[in-house]
C-alpha cells in the first residue's frame, strides 16, 4: 500500500475534537474571539462574493449549501433543518464545512459544523446585540430553549455581559434542561411559565424556536418600547416567529438582504420593507440604535460568511495541537498528469 504525500492530506476536526478544542478555549473565550471574527469579516463585507443559500426544500425540511469567498479563502457549508426530527430523537440542523485555498482550490480544512454552527449562531446574536442593544443591558429573554438557547446565553453574556437571564419554552422540560446547562456559569436565572413573564422588565429578547410554520411566538402588545429583538428562528421561507405588527414598528437590521426577505422575519413585509445591513453598522457606514425608545429588531437567518469566519478561526486554532486528524482526501499523482499510473501502482 502506497502512503499519501504530505500534501494530499487535509486537517479534519471531528465532532469530538471540536468539543475538545471547546474546552481548551472556553466556550465562552471561543465565542467572544468568534465574534471578533465575525465583525472583521463583516467589516470588509464588500470583498466577499455573496448569493443566498440555495436549498433544497422538501415538506419535512431543507437541505442547503452556504458558500462564499473573500478571493483568497473560499468557504462552504452544507446544512439541513428538519424540525421534526426533534421528536424522532435526531438533531434539528447538522452540518459539515470545508475552508479551501482559492489560489490551488486545494482544500484547507474539513470540519463538523453542527456543533461549529451553534457556536457561531450565538456569537452572531452577541455581535447584533452588542451594536443594537440599549446602553446598560443586563437582562435577556430567552425565548425558545432547544438546542440553540444556551449557545445564545453563552455568546451575549461573554460579549455583552448579560448575566441575568429569563428562560421561557411551551415544553416545560426544555426550560429546566437549558437552566440545568447554564447552572454555575455566572447567570442569574428565572424560569418562565408564559412568554409574557419571560420577556416582562427586559431589555433583550431573543427568540430561537423550531417549529416549520408562520408563528407569532410574541404578538404586539408584548413587546414594550426601547428593547432588542433577536429573531433567529425564522430562517426559511413559510416560518416566523413575531407578528408582522412588531415587524412594522422595528428598526429592522439583517445580514443579507435578498436571503433575509425569502427566510426571515420580512418575508411577511412588503418587498420594499426598509432594512439596514448590519455589516453597515459594524463598519461605521449606517447607524444603529437611534433612540431609548426604539424597538431594534436583528432579523438573523444565518449568512455563508459567518461560517467563513468559523472555519477560518477554527483552522488558526488547531494549529500546532492535537485537536485534528490529517484526512487523506486529495489525490497526489507523482505525476499530475498521470491520474491512472498512481491507481496501478496501488494494486
Amino acid at each position: 500500500m502506497l502512503k499519501a504525500s504530505p500534501l494530499a492530506m487535509v486537517p479534519f476536526v471531528s465532532v469530538d475534537n471540536m468539543m475538545r478544542l471547546v474546552h481548551h478555549i472556553g466556550i465562552e473565550t471561543f465565542m467572544s474571539d468568534l465574534a471578533g471574527e465575525i465583525e472583521h469579516d463583516f467589516a470588509r463585507w464588500e470583498l466577499f462574493d455573496k448569493t443566498p443559500r440555495v436549498g433544497s426544500h422538501s415538506d419535512v425540511g431543507v437541505i442547503e449549501l452556504m458558500p462564499t469567498s473573500d478571493g483568497e479563502q473560499y468557504a462552504f457549508k452544507y446544512v439541513n433543518g428538519h424540525p421534526k426530527n426533534m421528536k424522532e430523537g435526531l438533531q434539528t440542523v447538522t452540518a459539515f464545512g470545508v475552508l479551501a485555498d482559492v489560489y490551488s482550490g486545494y482544500p484547507k480544512l474539513f470540519s463538523e459544523m453542527t456543533i461549529l454552527t451553534a457556536l457561531r449562531t450565538g456569537a452572531m446574536s452577541a455581535v447584533a446585540t452588542k451594536h443594537l442593544a440599549p446602553k446598560g443591558a443586563k437582562t435577556m429573554a430567552m425565548i425558545g430553549n432547544g438546542a440553540q438557547s444556551e449557545f445564545q446565553c453563552l455568546a451575549i453574556k461573554a460579549v455583552c455581559g448579560i448575566d441575568n437571564i429569563r428562560l421561557y419554552d411551551i415544553d416545560p422540560l426544555a426550560t429546566e434542561k437549558c437552566a440545568k446547562n447554564l447552572d454555575g456559569l455566572g447567570f442569574q436565572i428565572t424560569k418562565c411559565t408564559s412568554p409574557e413573564e419571560a420577556i416582562e422588565g427586559v431589555e433583550v429578547i431573543t427568540v430561537a424556536t423550531a417549529d416549520k410554520d408562520m408563528q407569532t411566538i410574541l404578538t404586539d402588545n408584548m413587546v414594550g418600547s426601547g428593547v432588542h429583538i433577536n429573531a433567529i428562528g425564522g430562517d426559511c421561507p413559510g416560518k416566523t416567529e413575531l407578528h408582522r405588527d412588531i415587524v412594522a414598528r422595528s428598526t429592522v437590521f439583517v445580514e443579507y438582504p435578498p436571503q433575509t426577505r425569502i427566510e426571515g422575519e420580512i418575508q411577511q413585509m412588503p418587498e420594499d420593507h426598509p432594512v439596514t445591513q448590519l455589516w453597515q453598522v459594524i463598519n461605521g457606514t449606517a447607524g444603529g440604535r437611534a433612540s431609548a425608545h426604539e424597538v431594534t429588531l436583528f432579523d438573523g437567518v444565518g449568512f455563508a460568511i459567518e461560517d467563513f469566519s468559523a472555519l477560518r478561526y477554527v483552522h488558526k486554532k488547531i494549529q500546532d495541537t492535537p485537536f485534528y486528524i490529517d484526512f487523506d482526501l486529495i489525490a497526489d499523482p507523482d505525476d499530475p498528469r498521470d491520474l491512472f499510473g498512481m491507481i496501478k501502482r496501488a494494486g
